[in-house]
């Protein structure tokens, strides 16, 4: 039996790592939680961002140059759209729009977001298990200098330009796990917090009541989003200045805390290891910029390897 492996996932970053696991990971042996917060409902459409990104990686359908949205995409819809007046800064491409038409009509047919989403990974040929965090509306506030802003509102009409003063996640109290998260948290030999927007991507999943126990109760695994104090992709960067905070995988590790038993960070940033050891965390320093395939897969392993060295010295103990 492998390693039970539970992925926290959300954007492109987190999708990316998610495939490089999914090609080592036997089904069996992978959940990806996924965040829901960025969902939003638009042109009548549910649309959910993180979901359809992690599933249109794993199904290699998705636009390598953006990492959202599907590849050899259309938009004529979109083109018509707009000469009929209608909002365009929400890109919505003609195959993407296939998906997004689909699970509303299931949804409304009375099919649950679980089901949802396992319906839509068959139609795609993903084979390992992928949840949404929670079935509930989460959705993710943006305070700003130009007052709060729902997430989508802040990212993607806005361009992140606003200055970010905090986060809420709207509903997240009275939610609850998606049926399957916190077994698969429960079961899991490793959660990965994946190569996302710590305060957008997976503070989100963590803010579910029950997710952040059941991950301080496992052994948890980072993968910093930051080198060099720059984000790969994304304002991960820009959100921990604004809040004050130089960003950096140190950053990153005081922002999960006490979950942390370990961190992966780029060979870039290697002269932190100390700081960071000093701090309580495991170090593993490795080329964690995904540009192709192999990256993704070379990623993986040496996140899983970096897991079962420390699962190991926390038996020897």
């Amino acid at each position: 039996m492998g390693m039970k492996v539970v992925a926290l996932a959300g954007g492109v970053g987190g999708a990316k790592l998610v495939a490089g696991l999914a090609a080592v990971v036997d089904p069996a042996d992978l959940t990806v939680v996924v965040n829901t917060g960025d969902d939003f409902e638009h042109l009548g459409l549910s649309i959910w961002p993180d979901l359809d990104t992690v599933m249109y990686t794993l199904a290699d359908l998705a636009n390598r140059e953006t990492g959202w949205g599907r590849r050899d995409e259309t938009w004529s819809f979109l083109t018509s759209v707009g000469e009929l007046g209608g909002p365009t800064w929400f890109r919505l491409g003609d195959k993407d729009l296939a998906l997004h038409v689909s699970r509303t009509d299931w949804l409304r047919q009375g099919m649950r977001p679980v089901e949802v989403v396992r319906k839509l990974c068959d139609r795609l040929g993903v084979r390992h298990r992928v949840l949404p965090m929670s079935q509930d509306p989460v959705r993710t506030m943006v305070a700003t200098n130009e007052g709060e802003l729902r997430f989508q509102e802040y990212f993607v009409a806005r361009g992140c330009q606003p200055t970010v003063q905090g986060f809420r996640f709207e509903g997240a109290d009275s939610s609850s796990a998606s049926p399957g998260v916190l077994e698969a948290l429960s079961a899991a030999d490793v959660v990965i917090l994946c190569p996302s927007n710590p305060w957008v991507s997976i503070d989100p999943i963590l803010a579910v009541p029950g997710i952040q126990s059941a991950v301080a109760d496992r052994l948890a695994v980072a993968v910093s989003p930051i080198i060099a104090g720059k984000a790969v992709r994304g304002p991960a960067a820009k959100i921990f200045q604004e809040m004050g905070i130089p960003p950096s995988p140190l950053a990153v590790a005081g922002h999960y805390r006490t979950l942390l038993r370990g961190i992966v960070i780029d060979r870039a940033d290697a002269a932190l290891q100390g700081a960071l050891e000093v701090s309580g965390v495991s170090v593993r320093a490795v080329p964690t910029l995904m540009r192709s395939s192999r990256d993704r897969h070379a990623l993986a392993e040496a996140t899983l390897a970096f897991a079962r060295d420390l699962a190991g010295a926390r038996v020897a103990s």
